[in-house]
């Protein structure tokens, strides 16, 4: 990315791309049409596992008003008492930090937060749950904003420890959040049309077992009669249960994350 290039991005995502050009770093920052300040919303316009989301989560550490960022998977919540653990060596609390102390001590807005260029130096832990995949997306400074890298990159450029920060998640959660995931990936991309993808790929991760209470199945999350019905359904026809479909795997996660 070029000197020009750079002032033609908000003053946040510029601050990144400069300390990702003198790292050495191979992906500068793209700037999405929609906002993304959650990971779902992230994962949605990339089109990746919203676990490939490395999200930021900063505490205020009440002993020295210090910032602490825990960088996370984006399918993960952050367990506030390991974090403490880790960082409270006296004794002290963590508290959650609001809007206006992120943006003092990161010079950031929640909602963009990267994991680096901060206006001040931050207590920074990287959750280990990054590390399931090859390649994460992380904030660049501003709610449009990414940049991709993988997580020993971030590591790299952080020289933050990596730890087990993450809330603890069952065989069976994890299990269904690595479906979901593994589905999204056959999803048609965002915008698409028939005359570009002339047949919609089926969801169907070839794990066929039917959900006792939720009647759906656990490798699609579809019912019996809309699989038994896509072969003969029109391209139009499958690309509106894709949203259905889309639309129960974000219930499943809000009900988990």
């Amino acid at each position: 990315m070029c000197g020009a290039e750079l002032e033609l991005l908000p003053d946040g995502v510029q601050r990144v791309a400069a300390v990702l050009l003198a790292s050495g770093h191979a992906h500068a920052p793209v700037m999405l049409d929609a906002a993304a300040r959650t990971a779902q919303q992230a994962a949605d316009a990339l089109g990746v596992a919203v676990g490939q989301i490395a999200k930021s989560i900063v505490f205020r550490r009440q002993s020295d008003d210090a910032a602490v960022l825990v960088v996370t998977s984006g399918d993960r919540r952050v367990d506030e008492q390991k974090v403490a653990a880790l960082v409270c060596l006296d004794g002290s609390r963590l508290g959650r930090a609001d809007a206006a102390f992120v943006k003092s001590r990161t010079g950031f807005s929640i909602g963009g937060v990267p994991p680096l260029a901060h206006a001040a130096a931050s207590v920074t832990l990287i959750d280990r749950s990054l590390f399931r995949f090859d390649d994460i997306w992380a904030a660049a400074g501003h709610p449009h904003g990414v940049f991709q890298l993988s997580p020993a990159q971030l590591q790299g450029l952080t020289g933050a420890p990596v730890v087990d920060v993450a809330v603890a998640v069952d065989e069976t959660t994890l299990a269904l959040l690595h479906a979901i995931g593994l589905v999204r990936q056959r999803a048609p991309a965002p915008g698409s049309v028939q005359s570009m993808v002339p047949e919609v790929a089926s969801p169907c991760i070839s794990v066929c077992r039917m959900g006792a209470s939720s009647g759906l199945c656990e490798g699609c999350f579809r019912t019996g009669d809309e699989i038994a019905g896509w072969s003969s359904a029109s391209q139009n026809g499958k690309r509106a249960l894709w949203k259905l479909i889309e639309q129960r795997m974000h219930a499943l996660e809000s009900q988990i994350l």
